[in-house]
């Protein structure tokens, strides 16, 4: 219900300003990187990665722009290697 009504109430003032659209589209895609990024933390499996596979999201996700960053909301554009393990892959 929270998440709904900061959609809404974001979206309502963006739409005076002209960018609902764009916000909308950001969120989408930010909200698709924190995705992406607990897809890669499964295929992953490795113990103790969670937070760097959740800074990731977020880092990814905020940099999208203000709709990216009302999706990230918790940790905006932080640096994800701050919680990289020791031995993760390269590859994430």
């Amino acid at each position: 219900m929270k998440l709904l009504t900061g959609l809404v109430f974001c979206s309502l003032v963006l739409a005076v300003s002209g960018g609902v659209f764009s916000f909308v589209r950001e969120a989408a895609q930010g909200s698709w990187d924190m995705w992406r990024a607990y897809q890669d933390m499964k295929e992953a499996n490795f113990i103790g990665a969670d937070k760097y596979f959740h800074a990731r999201g977020n880092y990814d996700a905020a940099r999208r722009g203000p709709g990216g960053a009302w999706a990230a909301e918790v940790i905006r554009g932080e640096d994800p290697n701050k919680y990289r393990p020791k031995g993760l892959p390269g590859k994430y």
